[in-house]
């Protein structure tokens, strides 16, 4: 097969053997791609640091017969180093890494997918004042543009105003006649943040006007919840994030 070329963002790496690694990378034209990067463990290997993730990189790769193709030559575009010299960005920008790598398919393309995590990392690289609010007004993006994005402004099933209980399974905000079994009070205060996090901007999320920390810890909480539940995986990354978050 020919070599083809790619751009992408790195999302995580794993040891191969004793030199190589396998690159997981959300690439703008094949969707999801695996790839063995030979050497790279090497310190004379050619690829250097440029697929550490959160590296933005060109890359030159040969499709594989199985699952994983072979990575001959890669350049960094940007390496988003910042976000990984500071533990509050890095716990925001892995949270983004593996969400993506949650929701994204194997050679599927989703430039529009690529496009928000290529925003969520440069407005990480800004270093704002609260990332873990980039990190969810993400989050909440992403649900948005996989179909699953909570309602938070009016019951899930019957858009009424009198939302006054949380169902990840119904669909976010509920009103009681609505309410599954396993519903939780929400309070408006709750719902207000995380609205204002699902329509600002991700250059703007980590700016806006801090809520009370209790409020925010529920509405972290039931966001977080809410993910894994519709993405039907844990989040490694989560627990992390909530521990440095404000």
């Amino acid at each position: 097969m020919p070599p083809y070329k790619e751009q992408g963002v790195v999302l995580r790496s794993v040891k191969l053997g004793e030199a190589d690694k396998i690159v997981t990378i959300m690439t703008q034209g094949s969707g999801k791609v695996r790839a063995v990067a030979k050497g790279i463990r090497k310190t004379t290997s050619r690829f250097g640091a440029r697929l550490e993730p959160f590296t933005h990189v060109n890359l030159m790769l040969y499709r594989g017969r199985g699952s994983l193709d072979t990575v001959t030559q890669a350049e960094i575009l940007s390496p988003h180093r910042a976000i990984r010299e500071d533990l509050g960005l890095f716990a925001a920008g892995e949270t983004m890494l593996e969400a993506v790598d949650k929701v994204a398919e194997d050679h599927e393309k989703n430039v529009r997918l690529v496009l928000l995590l290529l925003g969520g990392l440069r407005a990480l690289e800004t270093r704002p004042a609260d990332p873990a609010a980039v990190a969810e007004s993400f989050l909440l993006k992403l649900l948005s543009l996989s179909g699953f994005h909570p309602s938070l402004t009016a019951c899930a099933v019957c858009g009424g105003a009198e939302a006054t209980l949380w169902s990840a399974g119904v669909g976010g905000a509920v009103c009681a006649a609505d309410a599954d079994p396993g519903a939780a009070p929400v309070t408006p205060e709750v719902l207000t943040v995380l609205a204002q996090l699902a329509q600002a901007d991700l250059t703007e999320a980590g700016g806006l006007p801090p809520a009370a920390d209790r409020v925010r810890r529920e509405a972290r909480a039931k966001l977080f919840s809410f993910t894994e539940y519709h993405f039907e995986r844990r989040m490694r990354s989560v627990p992390m994030l909530a521990r440095v978050a404000p």
